[in-house]
């Protein structure tokens, strides 16, 4: 093969290359964030990174794998399809009870629909072996909203005989904690945490992180995930309603399901636009299902509503969602595919 054969093969090759990696930039921008440092983790610490993304594109995408170069670390997609205008996340957990000191790895997230694509999230920590946290978070499972919370959990420290947590700092304004020294001697010292939920926490996932604050210079600060769920009274499922792509005129119908632990009455469903209708019914019980109609306007583009619900339960007993849709001319094809391997954006 003469020689600008070969050239010529790899110019090819190196084009291909540049065109694949330009073609797969619609799935980068979807993620907020593409590395994570954890920084300083206990052993035994359940430790976890959240890589949101957002789809904003016409067509849904789909996840049909997420791989780790290192056993450091273990990821999973929240969820493998991800429709128009909604979220969703890569969890990144560090694997801190089989593995200690630096450690860091590429996850490759491999989308297969609309088109083929991949992305790469880097994570990367320093996995402790002197500070032990058992159990490995916070967690403080599921709370009806209104009522307090608590937890404690145990760190054990091997080293320094002076060694001190100075402090215990907390992101969220509702969450307080209490410290207490429960063995000091040989190098070995021993703490119990409490942490506490408030009463006026509000309803949604708790996804938080607590931070000690030691006298070790080298790294004075350890943090530790505290995770749980506070329900209301009053719950909407699901939290975000997609009415679809439509043309002026035409209607959708969607279900929504309204709950509270005991039976209630709906007294109201609002939001500022007429083109949603609401059929509420009139008896009470502890479970609602809710048709909700949309008919396309005249204007066309993107429409995103928050409608609120109101019930018998108490003025404070209230829920809200959103619904969205997309309004598009008669001749335009929203789904339809091109050859640009990039999906098109709302």
């Amino acid at each position: 093969m003469s020689s600008v054969r070969v050239h010529g093969l790899g110019l090819l090759v190196l084009l291909s290359c540049a065109g694949l990696a330009q073609g797969q930039e619609w799935a980068r921008k979807m993620f907020e964030t593409t590395s994570h440092d954890f920084g300083n983790v206990a052993r035994g610490a359940k430790v976890e990174y959240l890589f949101k993304f957002h789809n904003p594109y016409k067509e849904d995408v789909h996840i049909v794998d997420v791989r780790s170069s290192c056993g450091c670390t273990t990821p999973r997609a929240l969820n493998d399809t991800v429709k128009t205008y909604d979220e969703s996340a890569v969890v990144a957990a560090f694997n801190t009870r089989t593995f200690l000191g630096q450690r860091s790895a590429t996850l490759t997230v491999v989308i297969d629909k609309p088109f083929y694509a991949e992305v790469q999230l880097q994570v990367s920590g320093y996995i402790r072996r002197d500070i032990v946290i058992h159990p490995g978070e916070v967690d403080l499972g599921t709370v009806d909203q209104g009522s307090p919370a608590e937890k404690q959990i145990s760190i054990s420290y091997a080293g320094r005989s002076d060694w001190q947590i100075l402090d215990v700092k907390a992101g969220s304004p509702y969450l307080e904690t209490q410290l207490l020294e429960t063995r000091r001697d040989s190098g070995q010292v021993a703490y119990d945490l409490k942490v506490f939920l408030k009463p006026d926490a509000p309803s949604g996932s708790i996804n938080e992180q607590l931070v000690l604050l030691t006298n070790d210079q080298r790294s004075p600060e350890v943090p530790l995930d505290v995770a749980g769920r506070v329900v209301a009274e009053l719950t909407v499922s699901p939290a975000s309603i997609l009415m679809g792509v439509l043309e002026p005129g035409q209607k959708a119908t969607k279900q929504l399901v309204i709950k509270a632990k005991r039976p209630f009455r709906i007294t109201g469903i609002t939001c500022d636009d007429e083109c949603f209708d609401f059929k509420t019914p009139e008896t009470a019980k502890p479970m609602h299902v809710v048709p909700i109609t949309f008919v396309a306007g005249d204007k066309t583009g993107k429409v995103a509503q928050k409608i609120r619900v109101t019930t018998d339960l108490g003025e404070d007993v209230v829920a809200e969602f959103s619904a969205y849709a997309q309004i598009v001319t008669p001749d335009k094809k929203p789904l339809e595919r091109t050859t640009s391997s990039r999906p098109a954006a709302e």
